[in-house]
């Protein structure tokens, strides 16, 4: 069902203090059927009426009025610096957007990837990263990095808070996929049942936060997959053979 207009419910990060941002799941929004309520991802096969209307409450609820600027994601290591807002359709391909413009609202999308929101108080730069296993593992967090530091921020300033992902208990992947990572990587996979294993996304990328110099990393422990009332998911979706899913919305900006 439609939830009526109002603030759609959201996480917040006590790390980012009142740095405006929010990590919203699936609830508050218009959408309906399979990708029911908050549903912010225009592939998702949804009214592309009901995402812009999602979207515009997301806005409202955090930085009234202004431009959403979100990447066109690619699983990539590509950050992006944004001086201003640029249309849907001439999206960057990139999977990290930072910027030290005030009233501009950064946004990434996730149904089971990690959203990342960074900020550098101080400096005034601030940074959504969508860190999937393959984006994390090929350096995303790192260019978000290297890019809020060519803008004045510094790593031992910088705080990252790690919003709705999958959780280790849920995320079983198979041989192939432990391959692609070294013996350093160990202790993020449990094992198994027969040639499978259970993957820590958050707490990898939370590692590759740290070894990048970041001074605070809050992780708020909330699984997608399990929190079917409040978050979608791709692969509890997959799993059910529903025919698409939904995409939540993380959004950071500078007043």
């Amino acid at each position: 069902m439609a939830e009526p207009s109002g603030e759609p419910p959201r996480w917040t990060s006590d790390a980012l203090g009142d740095v405006p941002h929010g990590f919203f799941g699936s609830r508050g929004g218009v959408s309906s059927g399979a990708v029911e309520g908050l549903n912010c991802g225009f592939g998702a096969n949804d009214d592309p009426l009901a995402v812009t209307e999602n979207r515009r409450r997301v806005v409202e609820a955090v930085l009234p009025g202004a431009p959403l600027v979100g990447p066109y994601q690619v699983h990539s290591p590509t950050a992006v610096l944004v001086e201003q807002a640029w249309p849907d359709d001439a999206r960057p391909e990139a999977d990290a957007v930072v910027t030290d413009r005030p009233g501009i609202l950064l946004g990434i999308l996730t149904a089971d990837c990690t959203p990342v929101l960074l900020a550098d108080r101080e400096a005034g730069v601030v940074a959504a990263a969508h860190a999937g296993w393959r984006g994390a593992h090929g350096g995303v967090l790192e260019s978000t990095l290297a890019a809020m530091e060519r803008l004045g921020a510094r790593p031992s300033r910088i705080v990252a808070a790690i919003g709705p992902t999958i959780a280790q208990p849920s995320y079983e992947v198979a041989d192939d996929f432990r391959t692609e990572f070294t013996a350093s990587d160990d202790r993020f996979f449990l094992e198994g049942r027969a040639g499978h294993w259970q993957f820590d996304l958050p707490g990898y990328v939370a590692a590759r936060l740290k070894a990048g110099g970041i001074g605070r990393i809050d992780d708020l422990g909330i699984d997608t997959y399990v929190q079917e009332e409040r978050c979608y998911s791709y692969r509890r979706a997959t799993h059910r053979r529903e025919p698409t899913y939904g995409r939540q919305l993380s959004v950071i900006g500078l007043p």
